[in-house]
């Protein structure tokens, strides 16, 4: 097919991207204070990248209708040509993506072009050359490298091009740009130099271009994954290093990069020799890891919208003396994983037959938005997403599998704490799976600062005494995954069967488990839930993440969301939207509930029952990454035991956060009210979501 006919038709609207600066949370708040400051305004990239302070990653302009695209597997191309294009595609997609570099993937090389409305233009394997002619003036030069005595140099090249805006070359590719007529100087010549161990390597990098890299992200990347994320490395200026943190004189200079990124602000990206090692190693500095060595494409997908589009949340059931069951699968910390296998699995037939909580990574906010919508959208009641390990980035703080704490300090997890209440609530993601376990410390800087969290598991591998399940503040539960990281439904099962057997029917029982989401699937977990009925006929009850929280709060006296409950009811002053959006658990722009006119307007809840109320949460026109200068301003919450006394628990005058989350003293009501006196600057009141939380009074 002629490259000038190869065009993929599809959806061509691609919404402006969105981004959203530092969120800093306070420490401590008292009852009755807003725990949220304001969001920043948009900042949207018309040309270049955006990369706002708080911000993991940048995000870049609308790319470009059609890509420039490159089948990158199609033929025997070597390593240093990959790495050339891939740098080639940061360097040119960092003014606006218009190279995309296509394989032959699982799920098909077109998947996520045709799913996300990206036209694509394929140059043939034999024009690929006249990729590199056509922005040839967009590029300096060439950095001249060799792997003779280190394979390690392609990431030293690699780093020097995104400094020096060149591309990284062998000899070879040098010799094949010439002969298609391309002429590019030299503009770093590493071939002179006579270092050859990965210490010595990067100890030159550290030394002497280290200061000129950005220290934002560090991407630890194998030398011989010549594409993936080189991509973004380059188009962000990170340095890309391959360090064994199992090698003592390599965790030294890993330490000299770490030690110079700041907790909260700074991420690693790619992957390591060995997982544990090398997560634990950023850890102790308070510096996760997005796991993404296989990642496609990041410079484009990362162009594309910003808005997480969050879809309502089905009503839990009704608390009863039933089993209830949480399943989650690994590895959605890995976004390659996202990007490929799990789409595998998300196309099973069986998908949406039994709630299943699906892993997966918050930093996909940045990487691919468009990639998370599409889960979004295409997710039935019975699909929840929960983050990966364990929050924004794998973090693994205990390492039970060498008994090793990378950190003890509640001071080292903080910021990592806040940084993922924020990705988890831009993200949609209420329950954290952690790896593999916290101290009492760490818990109180994840309740502290993960306000938006419902729930988080912990990984029991059995080998010490079993976790039990402990609380903070009433509300937050850390429940063992037992079993954790399981092989088959099967084995699930038996380590349940004897509890279940066991099962009286006198209080409801709470089981949660992880499952290798490489080996089992929907299919699969529809065979557990027979398994499980057939053992324990009517008693069953397999739920989302969300829901199972929610009841095992509900059960144990401890506070939950009761716009969850089926029973809660919302009414409202006149509005051409239904009351009901306020309490769906999205606040997507046509979910919102809004009013317009003269004030004051108002949304009432109506719990069917007294509860024990302490807290409730608005999120205003910001909180779906619109303008935050549509919030509304000034507003009262009452609460009323009989609907028609009130009682003021909190007033907010002047309001500009985008998300209220207001402690306040506890108090027995039926009812919760919302009074708006004043709306947003245009005179509409706009609520995309409201939470309550009580418990239930004994």
């Amino acid at each position: 097919m002629s490259p000038h006919t190869s065009f993929r038709h599809t959806l061509r609207t691609i919404a402006l991207a969105a981004a959203l600066a530092a969120i800093t949370l306070p420490a401590v708040a008292q009852p009755g204070t807003n725990r949220h400051i304001p969001w920043p305004a948009l900042e949207t990239p018309a040309g270049g990248m955006a990369w706002p302070d708080g911000q993991a990653l940048p995000h870049f302009s609308t790319p470009a209708d059609p890509l420039d695209g490159l089948h990158i597997s199609q033929q025997e191309m070597p390593n240093s040509e990959i790495a050339l294009f891939a740098a080639l595609q940061g360097l040119v997609n960092r003014t606006q993506p218009r190279i995309i570099l296509l394989r032959d993937t699982r799920e098909g090389k077109y998947k996520w072009p045709d799913n996300l409305g990206l036209l694509v233009y394929e140059y043939p394997a034999a024009d690929r050359w006249q990729l590199v002619g056509k922005y040839q003036n967009e590029i300096e030069g060439l950095i001249l490298y060799d792997t003779v005595r280190s394979p390690h140099y392609r990431n030293l090249a690699t780093t020097l091009a995104g400094l020096r805006n060149a591309l990284p070359a062998t000899p070879r590719e040098q010799a094949a740009l010439a002969e298609a007529g391309i002429d590019l100087p030299v503009v770093e010549d590493l071939t002179t130099l006579e270092l050859t161990t990965p210490v010595e390597i990067y100890n030159h990098l550290y030394e002497r271009y280290w200061p000129a890299c950005t220290h934002r992200v560090l991407v630890t990347l194998n030398h011989r994954d010549a594409a993936y994320i080189r991509d973004m490395a380059v188009a962000t200026g990170a340095a890309v290093v391959w360090l064994d943190p199992r090698n003592e004189e390599e965790h030294a200079v890993l330490n000299k990069f770490l030690g110079d990124m700041t907790p909260g602000r700074s991420i690693m990206i790619g992957w390591w020799a060995e997982e544990r090692s090398g997560i634990g190693a950023g850890t102790a500095f308070g510096i996760s890891t997005i796991p993404s060595d296989f990642f496609d494409n990041a410079t484009v997908y990362a162009g594309m919208s910003h808005r997480i589009d969050l879809p309502p949340v089905p009503k839990k059931p009704e608390l009863d003396n039933k089993i209830y069951i949480a399943v989650f699968l690994s590895d959605g910390d890995n976004v390659q994983y996202c990007q490929h296998a799990m789409s595998e699995l998300w196309d099973d037939p069986k998908r949406g037959i039994i709630p299943i909580n699906w892993t997966i990574s918050p930093g996909l906010a940045d990487f691919g938005p468009g990639l998370l919508n599409y889960y979004y959208r295409t997710a039935t009641p019975n699909d929840f997403f929960a983050s990966g390990p364990s929050g924004m980035g794998y973090a693994l703080i205990y390492d039970v599998h060498n008994k090793k704490w990378h950190t003890t300090e509640r001071s080292v997890i903080e910021p990592y704490t806040r940084l993922s209440q924020q990705y988890l609530e831009k993200s949609g993601l209420r329950v954290i799976t952690v790896w593999d376990e916290v101290n009492e410390q760490q818990m109180d800087a994840y309740a502290d600062n993960c306000r938006y969290l419902y729930g988080i598991t912990q990984e029991d591998w059995k080998m010490r005494e079993p976790l039990t399940t402990v609380t903070k503040q009433n509300r937050l539960a850390f429940i063992p995954n037992q079993p954790c990281y399981s092989d088959n439904v099967e084995h699930i099962f038996a380590e349940w069967k004897e509890q279940i057997e066991r099962f009286d029917g006198t209080r409801p029982l709470f089981l949660s488990a992880q499952g290798v989401s490489w080996k089992m699937g929907p299919e699969n977990i529809v065979h557990l839930y027979e398994m499980l009925e057939k053992l324990s006929p009517g008693n069953i009850v397999i739920c989302r993440g969300d829901h199972f929280f929610a009841l095992y709060n509900e059960a144990h006296g401890m506070d939950f969301n009761l716009a969850l409950s089926a029973r809660t009811r919302a009414t409202s002053s006149p509005s051409p939207t239904p009351a009901a959006n306020a309490i769906d658990g999205s606040p997507a722009p046509d979910r919102q509930w809004t009013a317009e006119g003269e004030t004051p307007h108002w949304i009432e809840l109506d719990f069917g029952a007294p509860y024990r109320l302490s807290r409730y949460v608005v999120r205003h026109a910001g909180a779906d990454g619109s303008d935050p200068a549509a919030n509304t301003r000034t507003f009262r919450a009452e609460v009323s035991s009989d609907g028609n006394e009130w009682t003021e628990v909190d007033y907010q005058f002047g309001n500009t956060a985008s998300v209220t989350d207001v402690d306040f003293a506890p108090v027995e009501a039926r009812y919760f009210r919302l009074l708006i006196d004043r709306a947003g600057p245009d005179g509409v009141a706009r609520i995309g979501d409201i939470e309550v939380y009580g418990s239930t009074i004994r």
